[in-house]
């Protein structure tokens, strides 16, 4: 479980680098060639989904800490993060462990079937990495739309189709 954790955290921090670089790059670009249809959403799209990614990277890297505590040894049963104040007659009756992804958290599961989120993850981080995930979308849609409607303009108008929209011969 600990090497997925790693593996997805490093996934995490590469996409939310290259998330930023992309909207970097667009926003540079409308500076080069002038104001186009969709630059700006575009470019919150991708720092919004970049800030998504990270501040779930942030919430992974507790995860990863929490798994790593509770990995065995002298005192690992309860697992430390399931012996939290306020549950310590359920940690009595813990029988497992294990990692929620959407949403995040380390998931102590008792005897009686029932289970508890840890408090390990803060509690910021899904809400703050589903509005930004959302703003993302928005962003994204909010882009396409408005390169539609230029296309569509310019079509109407008997121009030809902006730089963005033409088809090129090559695949």
């Amino acid at each position: 479980m600990f090497l997925v954790l790693l593996l997805l955290l490093i996934v995490a921090v590469v996409t939310a680098v290259g998330l930023t670089g992309h909207g970097a790059s667009v926003l540079a670009a409308r500076r080069a060639r002038g104001p186009g249809a969709g630059r700006v959403p575009r470019a919150l799209a991708a720092f919004a989904g970049a800030g998504a990614v990270a501040v779930y990277a942030w919430g992974l890297l507790h995860v990863t800490g929490a798994v790593m505590e509770s990995g065995g040894g002298a005192g690992s049963a309860p697992a430390p993060p399931c012996r939290m104040p306020g549950y310590e007659e359920r940690a009595l009756h813990v029988v497992d462990q294990s990692v929620s992804f959407l949403p995040l958290g380390f998931v102590c599961e008792t005897t009686d079937g029932a289970d508890y989120t840890s408090d390990d993850v803060p509690g910021y981080v899904n809400p703050a990495t589903a509005v930004l995930a959302l703003t993302a979308v928005a962003g994204a849609v909010a882009a396409g739309y408005a390169t539609e409607r230029r296309a569509r303009a310019a079509a109407r108008n008997g121009g030809p189709a902006p730089a963005s929209n033409r088809r090129t011969g090559s695949l």
